[in-house]
């Protein structure tokens, strides 16, 4: 289990610096009025618009890569079991039952004060 845990967080680095350098290359919106002028994108390896699908594709790849492998080290990671929760118990969980120090009778003078609903 803890070696599908590494494979998993290493699976995952890899992915998000592939999507981090993805996104990097890819052009923005006001970089196609610098091709429309000559800046010899037709030229380039994948096409005029060969390379925006290709990284748009590969990013989207790479990004699904990324949250599959976050999908598997939350479940990896045993949050969603009982026991774990037990053991936990949060913050309330550490709580302790007091016992209260007011007598019996204060106890009802102090419920008949109380506002009604």
């Amino acid at each position: 289990m803890q070696m599908l845990m590494s494979i998993a967080i290493v699976v995952q680095i890899v992915a998000a610096i592939a999507v981090i350098i993805l996104v990097l290359l890819q052009h923005g919106k006001g970089a196609d009025l610098g091709a429309a002028f000559g800046s010899g994108a037709s030229g380039s390896l994948f096409g005029a618009t060969g390379s925006a699908n290709f990284l748009s594709r590969s990013t989207a790849i790479a990004a699904t890569i990324f949250f599959c492998a976050t999908i598997a080290i939350t479940l990896g990671s045993g949050v969603f079991q009982k026991q774990a929760a037990k053991k936990s118990g949060g913050v309330l969980g550490t709580m302790t039952e007091q016992t209260s120090d007011v007598p019996a009778g204060a106890k009802s003078d102090l419920q008949s004060n109380q506002i009604p609903r």
